[in-house]
Parts: structure tokens; sequence; C-alpha cells
């Protein structure tokens, strides 16, 4: 044992990696349906390393605290950047209060209590699960104008509330959000999810019936039907009402044809027909046989996933896409902000909304034109983008702003997070600039989130305990309220002064606190994907303010 010591404090690199195993395999383990994650394993896995004394640059720390920071706001950024639209005024004003709220309770009540800078930082932090906090709160404490040894242990003290905190806030958040919130305001998350499949559909039966935008299927069909005879392509796709089918080949007379829109089908043409699968089996009924033709049937098919960057296509609705541009394609699922978003026809697309959609090739390609770009699909990262702008976002942490006594700065960190909104932005608008495969995105954000706070850990190791044991069970109560307040007022601020409808309100809610699980909850609860239209906008903003706050708490408890 006493070697294995040694040869880790010879050569850190390897408790690193030791730190990342173990903390991914402690993400894995379950309690229940409840597990840690590999971000709160890796900072638990960095304690248990730590206790064997290993010391690690602070710069390894910042390096990939930045990376992590700057894939966040590449990810955001253009939802971000929308939501500064009108139309999301409601949502950014319930995230300024939920975060403002947040920031103050937890200051409030470690002034009340006597908490040092510390642990006020990582109560912050683990409350609202914002991990960020932990590496901006601390950079701020190195630049006090405090003995070293004092700052040490002050930065150390954050990852030890952080971690209590952590675990009470989002099992709190998750628990309020979805079950108690609703009684709260009175609201039936499933008949608001009914209310809201109404308005976004045009239409009061259910989606399984009308909605025509998923569960595509082909069939060749001989048809028998004398009211399809003589009638073109286009009006054959358009005679049903509020459903979609597109008629992607045909055999005339024995011979193969890829149909134009004014194209005439006749009595006993085999034609085949793309649709949902309810729509399929009344088609058949209503159009003719089904032919088993393979060679008909046989014809290529490619799925594309469009990023949407076109000004004209922003805010309109699904159904108005598939009516402009969705001859020959089909429309299969809309994502934002890597969040999977309802499929109804009366859903907004907004830019940077990432638009699934599958066809022949060439109707594929000519779609792609019409409503964006399709992303290329490289390994490649462009690090010259990425390591410009963390360089740009440092340097503009640097600068300092004093409101009312209180020095207010990003740091180099929160700088990164900010060139990583601008950046992610400016690539939606000229996607030949800045391209990061999701693959590369992956390890700058959760690898790079994973081993900050792996190191965290291994630095507070020594004094985690004794730490812990200095603030006392008190932590739990501490986090338990500052969880819960700034989202108990959110809600009746949300719905009374705000107007909001209930499921858009707990999904901005969830945005707002940044628990992506919280979320989960509200749309399992609900037994609905609406949520998530009030989540991307208040998700975007409320990382922004959450890293902000990390020297504002730092400043407010030093004074």
């Amino acid at each position: 044992m006493n070697t294995l010591v040694n040869i880790l404090r010879q050569h850190p690199e390897l408790a690193v990696f030791i730190t990342l195993a173990l903390g991914f395999f402690i993400g894995r383990l379950k309690i229940g349906s409840f597990k840690l994650g590999p971000i709160l394993g890796t900072l638990f896995a960095g304690v248990l390393v730590g206790q064997l004394g290993i010391q690690i640059s602070p710069v390894v720390k910042s390096i990939f605290f930045d990376l992590f920071l700057f894939a966040t706001g590449y990810k955001v950024g253009p939802q971000f950047f929308y939501g500064l639209k009108k139309d999301a005024v409601p949502q950014l004003i319930l995230t300024v209060v939920i975060c403002v709220s947040c920031l103050l309770f937890a200051f409030a009540l470690s002034k009340l209590i006597g908490y040092d800078v510390g642990t006020a930082s990582g109560l912050l932090a683990g409350a609202f699960s914002e991990s960020t906090v932990i590496g901006t709160a601390g950079d701020a404490i190195q630049k006090l104008s405090l003995p070293e040894e004092e700052k040490a242990q002050l930065v150390n003290n954050i990852p030890v509330a952080y971690s209590v905190t952590y675990l009470i806030g989002t099992a709190a958040n998750v628990w309020f959000l979805s079950a108690l919130a609703p009684k709260l305001i009175g609201a039936n998350l499933h008949e608001e999810s009914k209310k809201l499949t109404e308005l976004y559909s045009g239409e009061t039966k259910s989606k399984e019936i009308n909605s025509a935008y998923s569960e595509w299927i082909f069939r060749a069909i001989k048809v028998s039907n004398e009211k399809w005879n003589g009638l073109s392509v286009v009006q054959i796709e358009n005679s049903i009402p509020n459903v979609r089918c597109i008629i992607e080949r045909i055999r005339k007379n024995g011979v193969i044809t890829d149909p134009a829109p004014e194209t005439i089908i006749h009595t006993d043409d085999i034609i085949v027909i793309a649709a949902r699968q309810n729509v399929i089996l009344g088609l058949l009924r209503d159009a003719g046989e089904e032919i088993h033709d393979k060679e008909l049937l046989d014809f290529p098919l490619t799925s594309k996933d469009i990023f949407i960057s076109k000004k004209e296509i922003a805010g309109r609705t699904l159904s108005d896409l598939a009516e402009q541009y969705g001859s020959g394609i089909m429309l299969n699922k809309l994502i934002r902000s890597r969040q999977e978003m309802p499929f109804e026809p009366g859903t907004v697309v907004n830019k940077g909304d990432v638009l699934s959609i599958s066809g022949r090739v060439t109707d594929v390609e000519r779609a792609a034109k019409e409503l964006g770009f399709v992303e290329r699909k490289t390994m490649e990262t462009d690090l010259i983008f990425v390591a410009s702008g963390i360089v740009l976002g440092g340097l503009i942490g640097l600068l300092s702003v004093t409101v009312g006594g209180i020095a207010i700065t990003l740091s180099v960190s929160g700088g990164a997070l900010v060139m990583g909104l601008i950046f992610g932005w400016l690539h939606s608008r000229r996607p030949q600039v800045g391209y990061i495969p999701d693959e590369a995105l992956w390890i700058f954000d959760t690898l790079g989130l994973a081993t900050f706070l792996g190191l965290v850990g291994l630095a507070a190791g020594p004094g985690f305990i004794s730490g812990l044991e200095k603030v006392g069970f008190g932590i739990v109560l501490s986090g338990l309220v500052v969880a819960l307040l700034p989202h108990i007022f959110g809600l009746f601020f949300g719905r009374f002064v705000l107007k909001m409808n209930p499921l858009i309100l707990l999904g901005a809610q969830a945005g707002a606190g940044t628990t992506t699980t919280a979320l989960k909850a509200v749309q399992d609860a609900a037994d609905s994907k609406f949520p998530v239209l009030g989540y991307t906008i208040p998700y975007a903003l409320g990382n922004i303010l959450l890293t902000a706050w990390g020297p504002v708490i730092v400043s407010l408890m030093m004074l």
C-alpha cells in the first residue's frame, strides 16, 4: 500500500485517472431508482483518493473547467439569443426572479447561521445543482486579501457544502416540481397536457389519430378507388384532412417512376405511400389492395438532421413547414438544446433547433437548403475556434465592475462561458465556422466537469471529514431551504403574475434551476413532453446567472 501511495504521489496523473474510473463507477450505482451520476460520483471519488495526500497543480483543474464552460455556452448559445426576443420575456423574467432569490436566500441564511464564504458558496452551488459556482467562487476566493492557508481552507469548504446540498437540492426540486407544485396552484398536469395538445394540434381528437409527424411506414397499394382516378399526386396527398401522406413511387403500366406533384394517378397504378401506421390502415381500406412489390419498394432513402438557421423559418409551426417544404419528406422529430420537443402540428420551430427528416435523397437535399443546413459529420473539432474562444473569454472575464462596493467579475472561467454562448450562436449563423462534433462536446462537457470536480475532491480530501463535522447537520436543512424557497416564490409569481401555463411554468422552473432531472420528472408526471417548451431558454439563462453568482456571493459574504 505504501508503495502504491508513493507512486501516486510521484505520478499524480495516475491518481486523476483512478479518480475518474472510480467516480464513473460510483455514478452508475443505483439505490432503488436513484443514482448519483458521474459528476457527483467523481467528486466523492476525488475525496476518497484525496485522503492519500495527492498534490496536483491547480492549472489542470482550470483547464478542464474552462473547456466545460465553453462547451456549455456553445450548446445553449443559439437558444439563449433567441430567448432575448419578446415572446420569451415571461420565461426570462421568471428565470431572473428564481436565480436572484436563490442568491439572496443563500446569502441571508449563510449570514444568519454564520457560515464562512466557502461554505456559503458550496450551499449556493449544491442547492441549485450548479457545479460551475464551485469554480467561479473558488477563483474569487483566491483573489481575496487573505493568508494563503486561509484561502485554501475556504476553497476546500466549497465541495464539502456542495456534496451534501447537491443531493438534498436535487431530490427536493424533483419532488417539489413534479408532485407538490401542481397541487399548490391547483393544476391537473394531465388535463393541462390535453389542452396544450388541442392547442398545438388544432384538433380536439387524440393526437394518435390526427398527427402524421412520426411512426412513418411504406406500403405498395394497387389503386382501385375511383375517387383517386385522374387525380394528381399532390391532389391525393392533400385529399385527407389533417393527415400527411406521401406518394414516393409509381408503377404505371409496368414502368417504375418517381412522381412529380402533377403526375396523374389512374386505377390499377401501383403506388408507394408513406404515412403513419394508423393512417396507412385507413388508406388500405379506401385506396386499394396492398401489393408485395419488392422492386417498387426497393428505393434509396436518406435521413438528415437539419439545423434550422434561416430567418424566415424561425417562428413557424411544423404544420406550416410541412405544407410549404414537406413535399416528399417525412418529419420525424424536433430537438432543441439536446431536448426532444413535443412533435405536434402547432409546435413552433426556433433558430438553432434540429429537425430530423427523411425521404428520397433529392427531396431531403432540397428541404435542407430551404430550412437551414446539414451539419457536416466529421470527427474533426475546430480547435482554433475553441481555443481562441476560451482566450478571448478569459480576457473579458478579467475585467471587473464595482457596484455598491461589490466587485463583480466573470473571472476567466465565466468569460469562457460567455464566449461559448457567442461562438455557439455564431456557428448557428455561419455553419462553416466552429464545428464541434457531439463526441467532442461530450468530452468537453461531461469529462471536463467530472475531471474538474475530481480534482476539487482530491484537493479537499484531507480536510473533507473534519470540514463536514464543522459545518454540522444544519447544512442539510439550509440546503433544503435554499433549494425550495426560490421555487416556491417562482411558482406563484409565474402562475399568478406572469400568467404562465402550468406545464410551461414547471418546465421553466426546472430550466432556471438547471435541473434536467426535474424536467424529466415533470414530464413523467404529466405524461407529456410539453414542459420542455419552457425549459430551454431558462436553462440557458440560468447557467449564465448562476455561474456569475460565484464571485457575487463571495463579495457579499466579505462585506
